[in-house]
């Protein structure tokens, strides 16, 4: 990246900062409507700048704690926690990845996308997702990121709350009992709020 280019990157951070406190001032609040606060994550990862793209993640989850984000948005938030060398963050937000979408992690490792017959409101495999997810295992700033996280996923714990979290989720697509099925969601939100690895 040639300095004009990093420079570019500095300025759309610093442009998006400037848009939200705008929208704070304006309405006493946040009203991103058009996904603004996502998109820093993308930029101090290209910057490599991974110490300020954790202080944006910081301030992010105290001002939106309620907010899921997008796919890639955690992947990134994930990648951040990593090359800051909060492993154990990082495996709690890669978790968190894996739950919002099943397909990012395939595609990041370039496996082939199988659509799962599943019970998920981001199903966006069918809708683009995989045209817009750019990153792949194969980029030099994210190599020692690959190696780390594909262990990571042949981890036991990890193998086994996947399997777990894709059979209840495709419980839910047949099982009619409504009593079933709130026990069937109310085993999948717990695992979705694991956070130990």
């Amino acid at each position: 990246m040639t300095p004009k280019q990093a420079q570019r990157l500095i300025k759309k951070i610093a442009d998006i900062k400037r848009a939200l406190a705008a929208e704070k001032r304006k309405f006493g609040g946040y009203d991103d409507s058009r996904g603004l606060r996502y998109l820093p994550t993308r930029y101090y990862i290209q910057l490599a700048d991974y110490k300020g793209g954790l202080t944006y993640t910081h301030w992010f989850a105290r001002t939106f704690p309620d907010d899921i984000g997008f796919p890639d948005f955690l992947f990134e938030w994930a990648v951040l926690l990593y090359k800051g060398g909060k492993l154990d963050l990082a495996k709690t937000k890669i978790w968190q990845t894996f739950c919002v979408n099943t397909y990012v992690l395939d595609k990041f490792f370039g496996h082939p996308i199988q659509p799962l017959l599943k019970y998920e409101w981001s199903n966006l495999a069918q809708a683009g997702f995989t045209e817009y997810f750019t990153y792949s295992h194969q980029q030099t700033d994210l190599l020692d990121f690959s190696q780390w996280l594909e262990e990571f996923m042949a981890s036991e714990l990890f193998m086994s709350r996947k399997a777990r979290y894709l059979t209840l989720y495709q419980g839910l697509l047949v099982e009619e009992d409504l009593e079933i099925r709130d026990y069937l969601r109310q085993e999948a939100h717990q695992l979705e709020n694991q956070s130990k690895f």
